[in-house]
Formats: structure tokens, C-alpha cells, sequence
């Protein structure tokens, strides 16, 4: 049996090394390292796979998250609603920016952001919310469009989680996670859905003037070259990451179907176990199982790691602990015990190897000795 990984990304580039290897040394003979044209390539194609209309690429992705709010031009004082069940990256840049964060509970069988409790956060300094389509699926987002119009916010979705994922609105449409609200952010980190080999971020609009200004704030506040009309900030996709990324993207549809078969796979091996809590699909979104993560009950989550691990099994916790509750983001409006569920699910989650090279002599060995212990 081959070595299990979180993320196995050294197997996932063999299958796909020959493309990858001759455009890295298309770019090496170019020498057009930045905004080449394997950039703008890739921004074409991924406008054309998100039927979205401006697809601006740029570092990283908590650098889209800061350049999304920058470009609606937040002031600091500002109020951003966000979940408290997420990874860092979501508050971070609201407080970077002399923002205020308000966080609010999830739902605790989709772990997504809770509408009802964006509602209730709402003041008159609210001026954005920022859902996370946390582990691979959609939050709510007509709810959270319907709030967001009836108050007139913006709507900034992180979908570094969620890209290809595909969300049936109200309307009957389907669309593409992280096109939605006003504004989608993505990254491509190398262990998400679509990963370079390297940072790398990208923001989704289908408005023009968001779009003409969130190219401007990407690229130093410059609309013409030399010539500063707002304060913005150096975010670039260089041309490397680009083509790998491009390769990867005609791909991305195959990937998902891989990791809905392992999440196949670990719901049928825990199903009803009354010990482990398979992740629920919520029915308006697909999932594209970034993560695959299981609530525990009645279950020593430290030493079921230990055991996993001794038998070459990784298993992570995403996240330990939630943002009220971090060091850097005390605040004296929260407390713990205000966001139940996010704190249980802190308390109690695990979250089992998933990528798109798990075989099946792997999930079995995988999902035998979770079993194993939790039933000892």
C-alpha cells in the first residue's frame, strides 16, 4: 500500500508532469515572469469554468480577501460579519485593514455561516458580510443575499474552500461557488482543490466598476503607469504558478469527482455509527470535499490521533480553536460559551485524509482502524 497523505500532491503531479514540465520551461525560455501571457491565459480560462465575468488574479488568498475590501472602500470603523468556525485569514484581513470583525455562530450540521445569526449581528456600522464556504460547500447564500440587499451590504465570498463547487439559487439558476455576491475571493494554496506549486490567489466579480477597481488596488493604486490615484497594494499570479494552475483547472471537475467517491467511500464505512457524524451535503450546493470531516461524540480526540498516526494515518483538526477565542482576536464583547456551536464543533471535529489519490486499499485501511478504535 502506497504511503498515506493528507494531501498527496507528488502523486497528482506525476499524472500530469509532462504539461506541467513543458510550460515551466516555455516561461523559462520567455523570461516573461510576470503578467506573461500564460497569466492571462489562465484568467481567460477560469472566467469561461466560473461563468463569471472578471477573474483578477493576484498573490495569495488573504491578499484577495484584503484587496476585495479595499476596493469596495471600507473605512475602518467599519463592521464585517464573518463566521467564528473558520481559518484565520477570514478576520485577519478585517483587522488589518482597522476594520471591526463581528463574528457569529454556524450551523452545526453544515458548519457554514448561520444566516439567522448574521441578522441578528447586524448594526448601522454593518457594511459587509463574508461567508465561507468552509470544507468544500456553499454557505446559504440566497439567505444571505436576501439579508444583504434588505440592509444593503456587500457580499464577499471566501470560497478558498469551495471552487468549482456549483450553488442552485432561488431563481433556479446554478452558479459557481465564489460567484455569487458582489465579490468572490479564492486561493491557491497547493493543498486546495485547484493548488499551484507556490501562493496564489485570485478574486470572481461580475461588476465592471468592482472589477476596474479591484485591478487597480492589485496592481499599487496605479490605473496608468506611475501614476497613483489610490493607496493599493503589490499582488501578483506570476506566470510560473499561472501554467500550472492552467493545466490543473482542465482537471478540476475530474479532482472533485475523486474526492466525492472517497467521501462516498468514508460516509458508507461510518454511516449510523452513533460514535462518528458523517459530514451533511446541503442539498442547494455540491460538495467538493476539500476536507472530510467528521464530528466525534464519546471519543478521546488526542489519543484517536495517536493511534491513527502510529498505523501511518494522518488526520488533522480543523479548527481547535475558533476566532473569539484566539489570543490575537480577545474582545471584550465575546466571551467563551457565546458561539456553542462553533466551540463544540472546535472541540470535537476530525478531519480524515482527502485529495484525489486516495485508492481504495487506502480508504479501507483508513476507515478500518478509525473503527478499530472507536469501537474498542
Amino acid at each position: 500500500m502506497k504511503e498515506i497523505k493528507m494531501v498527496d500532491l507528488q502523486s497528482q503531479y506525476q499524472k500530469i508532469k509532462p504539461e506541467v514540465d513543458r510550460r515551466i520551461m516555455e516561461i523559462l525560455d520567455s523570461t516573461a515572469f510576470i503578467n506573461g501571457p500564460y497569466v492571462h491565459k489562465f484568467q481567460k480560462n477560469l472566467e469561461s469554468y466560473l461563468g463569471v465575468k472578471h477573474v483578477i488574479p493576484c498573490g495569495n488568498g488573504t491578499d484577495a480577501l484584503q484587496v476585495a475590501m479595499m476596493a469596495l472602500d471600507l473605512k475602518p470603523g467599519d463592521e464585517v460579519i464573518t463566521s467564528t468556525f473558520t481559518f484565520i485569514a477570514t478576520a485577519e484581513v478585517i483587522a488589518l485593514l482597522g476594520l471591526t470583525p463581528v463574528l457569529v455562530d454556524v450551523d452545526p450540521e453544515t458548519y457554514n455561516i448561520d444566516p439567522e445569526a448574521v441578522r441578528r449581528a447586524i448594526t448601522p456600522n454593518t457594511k459587509a458580510i463574508v461567508p465561507v464556504h468552509l470544507f468544500g460547500q456553499c454557505a446559504p447564500m440566497d439567505e444571505l443575499m436576501k439579508i444583504a440587499q434588505e440592509h444593503n451590504l456587500y457580499v464577499i465570498e471566501d470560497n478558498a474552500q469551495a471552487i468549482g463547487s456549483e450553488y442552485q439559487c432561488f431563481d433556479g439558476t446554478t452558479r459557481k461557488g465564489g460567484t455569487i455576491g458582489h465579490i468572490g475571493c479564492t486561493s491557491f494554496f497547493p493543498s486546495k482543490n485547484l493548488g499551484a506549486y507556490g501562493d496564489g490567489g485570485a478574486i470572481f466579480t461580475n461588476d465592471d466598476k468592482f472589477a476596474e477597481q479591484l485591478r487597480i488596488v492589485v496592481n499599487h493604486g496605479m490605473k496608468v503607469r506611475y501614476y497613483h490615484d489610490y493607496v493599493g497594494v503589490n499582488s501578483r499570479l506570476d506566470s510560473i504558478q499561472a501554467a500550472i494552475l492552467d493545466v490543473k483547472l482542465a482537471h478540476l471537475d475530474e479532482y472533485a469527482a475523486s474526492r466525492r467517491k472517497a467521501a462516498d467511500y468514508y460516509d458508507q464505512a461510518f454511516a449510523n455509527h452513533p460514535n462518528l457524524k458523517t459530514p451533511k451535503r446541503f442539498e442547494k450546493s455540491t460538495h467538493v470535499f476539500h476536507q472530510y470531516t467528521l464530528t466525534i461524540k464519546d471519543i478521546n480526540r488526542e489519543e484517536l490521533q495517536k493511534f491513527l498516526n502510529s498505523h501511518g494515518i494522518p488526520m488533522m483538526i480543523y479548527y481547535p480553536v475558533p476566532l473569539h477565542l484566539q489570543s490575537a482576536y480577545q474582545d471584550p464583547r465575546y466571551k467563551s460559551g457565546d458561539f456553542p456551536v462553533s466551540e463544540q464543533l472546535a472541540a470535537s471535529v476530525i478531519s480524515l485524509p482527502m485529495h484525489t489519490e486516495l485508492d481504495e486499499e487506502q480508504l479501507e485501511f483508513i476507515t478500518s482502524k478509525v473503527l478499530e478504535f472507536v469501537n474498542q
